[in-house]
């Protein structure tokens, strides 16, 4: 079972102390899986859901055919608790 990360298109209203802020470089399907990768003092890989990550694109509001590379994100790892 893969553990998966969190990922906001918005900022949290809740324990924002907790959330790393980044900047989307690219997103892609790998393993069946959601792989967003931002930029945060070096790349971080994001894995999450295939719904999760469609219901991001969602909220990050993007005209269609849109690449959400350079919006604002807000993301905890795994390993983040």
């Amino acid at each position: 079972m893969t553990a998966h990360d969190r990922i906001h298109a918005r900022e949290p209203t809740h324990d924002r102390d907790r959330w790393a802020t980044g900047t989307v470089r690219s997103l892609e399907q790998r393993d069946g899986h959601c792989v967003i990768t931002v930029e945060d003092d070096g790349p971080v890989e994001l894995w999450v859901t295939l719904a999760v990550g469609e219901l991001f694109l969602r909220r990050l509001e993007l005209d269609p055919g849109e690449s959400p590379a350079g919006s604002q994100v807000w993301y905890r790892t795994t390993g983040d608790g």
